[in-house]
């Protein structure tokens, strides 16, 4: 018997009850023991639950009981799962957890402490929820020299983004059908303003890495700014518009890191993740491209993700899983530095039309029917460059969007 506690009984937390209840036989044959689960810390009472007999307000209990052997971590945030988990390791309890704001914030120590007592600290659903992405990186392409990772790692950007282009509505009409549909939350800063994106490309960078990069590092645009006529625009290129989180050595050998919406067509291999869905493209230097699809957040895809780690527990007691992130930070090339295309939307007439064309290279005109604007693609230049040039501009601009 595998004796296990879950802390947060909401919906992560539930979600990774029910995964093993309903798949007990399977999962726990995996597991090479039958996985029980004997507390869940929560501050509230769950009258009718069937666990509500298990449920305890009192985390001493949990730490403090040496059949407990692995921990799932649903509570999110900092505080207190901070705490809980770097207790939890120090304790020898292996901890599984799918709070990607900890893990981006705190995985060196915490991984450190795990391997110094034997214990595991894993966080395959931090990413892309369902998606097995993190095994990936460390395992299956452990011979690789990750080059790229370019991702769709939002399901409520990505939701908002399709259905503005489907359906030619603006952003904050979609937004409120995905809060009122569950997709988004009544704050939904984290995800519309790219944070969620840069904490999970922050993840995917230092394992792609074996380094700690820090997501305060990384610039990071959201999708508030996106509007239906940018998606006119975009249907006239034969292109959508996504939000990529992207990843990738330049030529001197600096990891450039960029979150932002971007323009893509459909030779792109993340042009067709639509909806909630989520996906993640791998270059490596022998492999090639490899791709990463599926479900990227909800309850069950998600605590799927985590009853996997905790079998992986389950089935190595005492032995550390390796994961190389270590604590030596990586210096982020600057985002003025990064060399690309880009759309841009400005007034119309002759004189910002004859400035546009001076000051852009590589300046090509983009005829859509929008009264009042003038459209086009320049570059490759440097994202200094390009600033430089807009500020030339007589009228400045009304938006630009970065071209992948």
């Amino acid at each position: 018997m595998i004796n296990i506690a879950i802390l947060g009984y909401g919906t992560v937390g539930s979600g990774v009850a029910e995964v093993i209840e309903k798949n007990q036989g399977k999962v726990s044959r995996k597991a090479t023991d039958e996985l029980v689960i004997k507390y869940i810390l929560d501050v509230r009472d769950f009258p009718g639950d069937p666990y509500q007999d298990r449920i305890t307000n009192d985390f001493e209990r949990i730490v403090g009981d040496p059949e407990v052997s692995i921990i799932c971590e649903s509570i999110g945030g900092i505080n207190p799962a901070y705490d809980f988990t770097k207790r939890a390791l120090l304790a020898g309890k292996s901890v599984c957890t799918s709070n990607k704001e900890l893990v981006a914030a705190h995985a060196p120590e915490l991984l450190a402490i795990a391997r110094e007592m034997n214990c595991n600290y894993l966080f395959e659903a931090s990413v892309g929820g369902g998606i097995p992405i993190i095994r990936p990186l460390n395992y299956s392409l452990a011979a690789e020299q990750i080059e790229c990772v370019i991702g769709i790692l939002n399901g409520t950007t990505n939701f908002i983004l399709t259905k503005m282009e489907k359906e030619g509505a603006d952003f904050d009409a979609v937004l409120r059908e995905a809060q009122r549909l569950g997709y988004a939350e009544m704050n939904p800063a984290d995800d519309v303003d790219g944070i969620d994106v840069c904490r999970k490309i922050a993840i995917l960078s230092s394992l792609m890495t074996g380094r700690n990069v820090r997501h305060r590092d990384i610039h990071t645009e959201g999708i508030t700014a996106i509007s239906a006529t940018d998606f006119l625009y975009a249907k006239a290129l034969g292109m959508t518009i996504k939000l990529l989180a992207h990843s990738q050595y330049d030529d001197d050998g600096r990891l450039g890191i960029l979150v932002a919406p971007f323009m893509l067509g459909p030779e792109h291999p993340l042009y067709f993740v639509s909806g909630v869905y989520n996906a993640v493209f791998v270059r490596g230097t022998t492999l090639g491209d490899s791709m990463y699809y599926g479900q990227g957040a909800g309850k069950l895809p998600t605590a799927s993700a985590i009853v996997s780690d905790i079998v992986d527990c389950a089935r190595h007691p005492g032995k550390t899983t390796m994961c190389f992130w270590d604590s030596e930070n990586v210096e982020i090339a600057p985002i003025s530095e990064r060399k690309g295309r880009f759309f841009v939307r400005m007034a119309s007439g002759n004189e910002n039309t004859n400035a546009a064309a001076a000051l852009f290279a590589s300046h090509e005109a983009v005829s859509v029917s929008v009264t009042g604007e003038y459209a086009f693609i320049c570059g490759p230049m440097s994202e200094a460059d390009f600033e430089r040039a807009c500020a030339a501009l007589p009228g400045g601009i009304i938006s630009r969007i970065r071209i992948s």
